[in-house]
């Protein structure tokens, strides 16, 4: 059976699975950019999904309120809490088929118990602020991510994060932040300062759109192999600690285990 290696999330002492499960296509399927449409799985799928992750060594696992129902499902069919690193987000929220946005110290105070509740925990493990775009102005004009450092002193959070848009929003946070999740494939390099600037702090870094939501190896003859090179590009990469992947599909989620594990096998970031 193929493990996952782990790696120390920047400062935190929090170790995580190279790869992390995304879990946005458990609890939403409107309004999202995958190439191909997909039926949220139901309860006995995601259960099966969840157990074949911690054989495969993921301890990882992302989600977000504005995942629609994602947050509530993960509390109810995750067994053995403790064994996983939950990381969800704060900000964004998904309503009516579109994305609204909320940074007021008021909201993100009631994210986190909103979270707390629905995963059915008494912590969560990361938080990071889901941007708008608009990152400086979130950064340094909103009571967000103050809000959030009061929650990690308070015991309600274990490591705080923001997981941005832009550049110049992105290396404001990793001065600020114990952890930072950007874009990076390929065909997009233009936040690579940012993996740079918070290695540099030794801050934590996961990788968002490692394969552009799909798109990167869709109508590649060998979807495998694809997999593997964007794998390998990233994780040769210094600095970074886990890509964020979501899959629903067994299959795939064992193929992306076999594409990390080669291309990490070949890497030494």
């Amino acid at each position: 059976m193929l493990t996952l290696p782990h790696r120390t999330l920047g400062s935190t002492g929090i170790d995580v699975s190279c790869l992390g499960l995304g879990t946005v296509k458990i609890g939403r399927n409107e309004g999202v950019k995958y190439p191909e449409k997909f039926t949220i799985p139901d309860d006995s799928a995601v259960r099966n999904l969840l157990r074949q992750a911690q054989e495969l060594g993921i301890n990882f696992i992302d989600t977000a309120p504005a995942y629609g129902s994602s947050e509530e499902r993960l509390g109810k069919l995750m067994q053995r809490r403790q064994e996983w690193v939950i990381c969800t987000k704060t900000g964004e929220e998904f309503s009516g088929g579109i994305s609204g946005f909320d940074f007021s110290a008021q909201h993100t105070r009631h994210s986190i118990e909103r979270s707390l509740k629905r995963l059915r925990t008494d912590y969560l493990d990361l938080v990071l602020v889901h941007s708008d775009g608009n990152d400086q102005h979130v950064i340094e004009h909103t009571d967000c991510l103050d809000t959030l450092m009061r929650c990690r002193e308070q015991g309600l959070i274990r490591a705080v994060g923001f997981s941005g848009k832009t550049v110049d929003g992105g290396l404001l946070a990793a001065n600020l932040c114990d952890l930072v999740m950007v874009s990076y494939n390929p065909q997009h390099t233009a936040e690579v300062d940012v993996i740079d600037h918070a290695h540099k702090l030794h801050k934590g870094v996961l990788i968002k759109k490692a394969f552009d939501s799909g798109h990167a190896i869709v109508g590649q003859n060998n979807t495998e192999d694809a997999v593997t090179q964007n794998m390998r590009f990233v994780f040769s990469r210094p600095g970074v600690s886990a890509i964020i992947a979501g899959t629903i599909n067994p299959k795939h989620l064992q193929q992306n285990v076999a594409a990390a594990t080669r291309a990490l096998s070949t890497t030494s970031a």
